[in-house]
């Protein structure tokens, strides 16, 4: 009996580390990529055949309430209900050409000549001289203009080349002071950067260039990639809000048992086709779970509120993974509700420790320079002060600069002339 016992628990272990193994590629997917994450499981496996979502008869009506125009029966105008298309990089640098960090005509007609000549990859390629020359300009000054592109998002546009690209992300970046100086000297000398292994803040310091983007432009590679999105949140008739999955454009699994002959090679094809119908239903509940969290913490949201501070920290211990794991879950995963489609990070913000994340201070810091006396305007040691008391968090002054700079808000000196402008 307990040889059997065992025997069971050794066949069940192996079922769910096969499934565990095909669920991390399928969850980690976006669902407009899963078939394509489907693909090596089903050319392995004769038994399976799948029909894609997008292929399929939809079954269930999408909610009204998502969707503004009345649903027909056409596949295609199903598809196009619940797809956005992701904003192009000139649409995302177009909102920024502007002030504070834009402030005179002349400035912005030059950001505007960088955003024309970027390259595919975001980097600047225009002839600085030539512009100029017409415009009756110094190239400092033009220079002066372009590298405020360190501020504009995403961080690295407008740069000359890799290195400027890696500086201004650096600029970014929430690296501390010890280890700024060398991760600077390390971006100047790439073809180096094993000389500095020794290096005391080596290992800090590649860590954040690690996570630096190259080239600057890869998120809007592809601008024609339509999104599709994981979930559906609303209010229903009885003003409930439901969580619901986009079963519609899930591919379906069908498994072929109908082989009459007994082989044990059919056999283990049969279970492995089994454990990744079990994959897919994992990813299924992992999603649905996930969404009824973003709903508990963030139901103002849905009611027309603000994002709350919410860290992967909280998610990863509510499912017991690593939260590095949780982020790549969630990477490339769209919720649509009432007020648009949007990406399920957005959801969340990046902690300064665990009850802390820096949308809290963002909003903290806005708060301050709205109340500020514009005689005298808060330097930003002083916000940092400031924010250091009401969080009881540390942090250094480069990251309240980072922060204003993205609010963008202007320094206290330059806020001082503007605000005498005013009057």
């Amino acid at each position: 009996m307990a040889v059997l016992r065992q025997s069971q628990s050794v066949e069940n272990k192996h079922k769910l580390s096969n499934t565990l193994r095909n669920w991390l590629p399928i969850l980690h997917s976006s669902l407009s990529d899963l078939n394509e994450a489907m693909l090596p499981f089903v050319e392995a496996n004769p038994v399976v055949e799948i029909a894609s979502g997008y292929e399929e008869d939809f079954e269930k009506k999408i909610p009204k309430k998502i969707i503004s125009r009345p649903i027909t029966n056409s596949r295609t105008e199903h598809i196009e209900a619940l797809t956005i298309q992701k904003r192009t990089l000139f649409e995302v640098l177009d909102e920024q050409i502007e002030k504070p960090l834009f402030p005179t005509k002349s400035s912005q007609d030059i950001a505007r000549f960088v955003v024309e000549n970027l390259d595919e990859n975001g980097y600047y390629e225009g002839s600085s001289d030539e512009y100029c020359k017409i415009h009756n300009i110094e190239i400092d000054e033009f220079e002066k203009v372009r590298k405020r592109f360190a501020y504009v998002e995403p961080v690295g546009i407008g740069a000359k080349d890799l290195r400027e690209s890696f500086l201004f992300q650096l600029d970014s970046s929430d690296i501390k002071d010890d280890a700024y100086s060398l991760a600077s000297e390390i971006i100047n000398n790439l073809d180096e950067i094993f000389n500095y292994s020794k290096e005391k803040y080596f290992s800090e310091a590649m860590r954040v260039i690690s996570t630096f983007k190259n080239p600057p432009a890869i998120d809007y590679l592809e601008d024609s990639t339509q999104i599709v999105p994981d979930l559906m949140i609303y209010f229903n008739d009885d003003n409930n809000i439901e969580v619901k999955l986009n079963d519609a454009y899930y591919p379906t699994i069908n498994i072929d048992t109908s082989y009459s002959v007994e082989h044990e090679f059919v056999a283990q094809k049969i279970k492995e086709a089994k454990s990744l119908v079990d994959a897919l239903e994992m990813r299924k509940a992992t999603l649905y779970k996930v969404g009824l969290m973003i709903v508990e913490y963030q139901y103002e949201f849905f009611t027309g509120g603000q994002i709350m501070p919410l860290t992967l920290k909280t998610l990863a211990d509510e499912f017991g993974h690593n939260p590095s794991t949780i982020s790549r879950a969630i990477a490339n995963k769209y919720i649509a509700c009432e007020r648009g489609i949007f990406a399920m990070k957005d959801f969340f913000t990046a902690a300064i420790d665990d009850d802390v994340s820096n949308a809290a201070i963002k909003d903290f810091v806005v708060s301050l320079i709205k109340q500020e006396d514009k005689k005298k305007p808060l330097s930003d040691m002083k916000l940092l002060d400031m924010v250091q008391k009401e969080f009881k968090v540390t942090m250094v002054r480069r990251t309240i600069a980072k922060y204003r700079k993205q609010l963008n808000i202007a320094g206290s000196s330059e806020r001082k002339k503007l605000y005498k402008l005013e009057v």
